[in-house]
């Protein structure tokens, strides 16, 4: 038998089995909800908009009816008397204007400087930045209480007893926002994105109004709304630093419920009608900072 007659068994292929792909649903399909969620959705926001109901009700009824049992359940016809008696016993129209003005400007100055700061820790390199970091970040854990007396004491040195700047000024810039825009600007501005600014000839000003304001605009839009409504709502350093001659609305309303027997129809009154410009600035531009808020979300 010659070598070319040889036959010489030869090993057969061995089939490499493939992973198994995961099943991805499809990029135009949409997830639909189910009744459950809709049950779900639909006792919390029953459960969210009790109170603002409640206030709303009360609001609209009398003193004597409020005191009566079972309370009252539905709307009444004395809102608008109510809310008028609020507003000329509280001076609401000064405390409103005086309101806007210092929300206002806290959340104009607390945006810009927290999200320069925010860009300063999270993209510049420079000595003890993670020391000054830790140290802002420490700030957020001492109670607010604790800085009123020297706070009230500095005031007072400076002359600014009774004046909104009183207000103002603690709470230009606030640790929770500078964390808030470092966090998100660590992942939505890619250091390529300045490096190539700075290689183009860009200066550090408009490296910030170019590169960073438009990437740091989502969380710029939801700070200045949590900002904002922080500020409508302080209390406890108004309340001490002002008097009702030149009152915010929480200084205001606190007035209605002084006296002997206080109004608690007239409060209540009060109570929403300081609570209505928030749900008014939250109808106009709830949109954009929903939308806001989900442009970041996707690029995070």
């Amino acid at each position: 038998m010659t070598a070319s007659e040889l036959t010489i068994p030869q090993a057969e292929p061995q089939k490499v089995r493939q992973p198994r792909r995961p099943r991805v649903m499809g990029a135009g399909k949409q997830l639909h909800a189910g009744p459950l969620t809709y049950v779900v959705l639909a006792v919390f926001a029953l459960v969210s908009l009790a109170p603002l109901v409640w206030t709303a009700i009360a609001a609209s009824r009398t003193d004597r009816r409020l005191a009566e049992t079972p309370p009252p359940l539905w709307f009444g016809g004395n809102l608008f008397k109510n809310m008028e008696r609020a507003w000329d016993e509280a001076g609401l129209g000064t405390a409103m204007f005086n309101t806007t003005f210092v929300a206002a400007t806290i959340t104009v100055s607390t945006v810009l400087f927290a999200t320069l700061a925010g860009f300063a820790f999270a993209k510049l390199r420079f000595r003890f930045s993670g020391v000054l970091l830790m140290l802002t970040i420490g700030t957020m854990m001492i109670p607010p209480q604790l800085a009123v007396v020297p706070l009230y004491l500095w005031m007072s040195d400076l002359g600014w007893s009774n004046q909104l700047q009183t207000v103002i000024l603690p709470t230009l810039c606030t640790a929770f926002g500078t964390f808030f825009m470092r966090q998100y600007l660590v992942q939505a501005l890619p250091t390529e994105l300045i490096e190539a600014a700075r290689v183009d000839g860009a200066s550090s000003l408009r490296v910030v109004w170019h590169v960073v304001f438009p990437a740091a605009r989502p969380a710029m839009a939801v700070l200045g709304l949590l900002t904002f409504v922080f500020a409508w709502n302080d209390f406890l350093w108004p309340i001490i630093a002002l008097n009702q001659q030149n009152p915010t609305v929480q200084v205001a309303l606190n007035s209605l419920g002084t006296g002997y027997v206080p109004d608690q129809a007239v409060i209540m009154a009060g109570a929403l009608l300081g609570t209505l410009p928030l749900l008014i600035a939250f109808l106009l531009f709830g949109k954009q900072i929903v939308g806001g808020i989900m442009q970041g979300a996707i690029k995070g």
